[in-house]
């Protein structure tokens, strides 16, 4: 019974031995790596790396950069960080260059920067060599921007903003977009405010100066280190379609509004005048009438007043000879005048 027993705990040994000499030489390269490299990688931390589904030879190229580069980032930091879903290559470069560049960046703001969806280790590049970003961007068909200065000119603008990256303010600052289209907006802005297009012409650099001066990479990603104007135009100029004069061209259609408007209000007085005349004339027409009325009521009353006896045969004479000469007064009076007027044209 002991002789089974020491047999069996003799088999249990070799097995193991059998293991750990197995496991040992599957991680013997790494470690050596690790060793010779002074950054060192215990075979235990190995294994536990393996059954963490961590992949080794990573994390062992990861920390022997660091170590090298004059870094001390532990396989924990770097375990951690890959089982998060980060890029641990991308970051420990990342850490080099900043370091390399005198750039503070720590591994927990590096790692965090990676987890954001942001290449960390292009941020620290662009930190440390900016980049150029043309404003407009071409790649949306937009070739210039369109500005109007105060005497209604119409200019065409490009620029080129030189941005650097800002460290600090990656996770959670605004993008390349924002910053292009808050420079586009102040260019425009500080053109229309210019009083002639004249003054943009002579002075570009005080339209990049005064966007500059604005702090438009507020809570971006970047920070502007220039703004640089690279090309501008008048519009018109290379195309007959282009409006140049857009101020001369709003002042004209609102002058020929101003007319159209003028010119209905005329109309409108025009008809009431006629409607007014067509009135006159009407109530004319009535008062023609009720005199024609009226005399018609003069024989009758002569009539009236002969059947009632207030009006003799004599007195109706008398009136008719009244009448008659009241007529040939008026023909003598008339013909006098047509006598007067001819010796006159004579």
């Amino acid at each position: 019974m002991l002789g089974q027993l020491l047999t069996i705990l003799t088999v249990v040994i070799a097995i193991a031995i059998l293991l750990m000499v197995g496991i040992f030489f599957y991680f013997l390269k790494l470690w050596v790596r690790a060793w010779m490299s002074g950054a060192r990688v215990s075979i235990f931390n190995l294994l536990g790396m393996k059954l963490r589904r961590v992949p080794p030879a990573l994390i062992v190229d990861a920390r022997i950069r660091a170590v090298k580069a004059g870094l001390d980032i532990s396989t924990d930091q770097l375990e951690a960080h890959y089982l998060a879903g980060g890029n641990v290559i991308n970051v420990v470069q990342a850490l080099i260059a900043a370091d390399k560049a005198n750039i503070p960046l720590s591994f927990q703001r590096a790692a965090a920067i990676d987890l954001a969806g942001r290449d960390v280790y292009d941020a620290v590049r662009t930190s440390v060599n900016p980049k150029v970003i043309d404003c407009p961007d071409p790649s949306r068909g937009i070739g210039m921007l369109d500005a109007v200065a105060k005497d209604g000119i119409r200019l065409l603008v490009k620029a080129r903003v030189t941005v650097r990256a800002n460290l600090e303010r990656l996770v959670g600052g605004a993008t390349e977009e924002t910053i292009i289209a808050r420079v586009g907006q102040g260019i425009v802005s500080a053109i229309g405010s210019s009083g002639t297009y004249k003054d943009v012409l002579e002075n570009p650099d005080h339209i990049s100066r005064k966007v500059l001066e604005s702090g438009l990479d507020a809570q971006t990603a970047f920070e502007i280190v220039s703004i640089d104007i690279a090309d501008v135009s008048v519009a018109g100029v290379s195309g007959a379609r282009e409006i140049a004069n857009v101020g001369a061209l709003l002042e004209t259609e609102r002058a020929e509004a101003d007319k159209k408007l003028r010119q209905a209000e005329a109309e409108g007085r025009r008809a009431m005048a006629i409607a007014a005349e067509q009135e006159m004339r009407a109530r004319v027409q009535e008062m023609q009438a009720k005199v024609i009325e009226a005399q018609a009521q003069v024989p009758l009353a002569i009539a009236e007043a002969f059947r009632k006896g207030n009006l003799g045969v004599m007195d109706f004479y008398r009136m008719q000879n009244i009448l008659a000469d009241t007529a040939m007064r008026e023909s003598l009076s008339q013909s006098g005048e047509e006598e007067n007027k001819g010796k006159t044209r004579k």
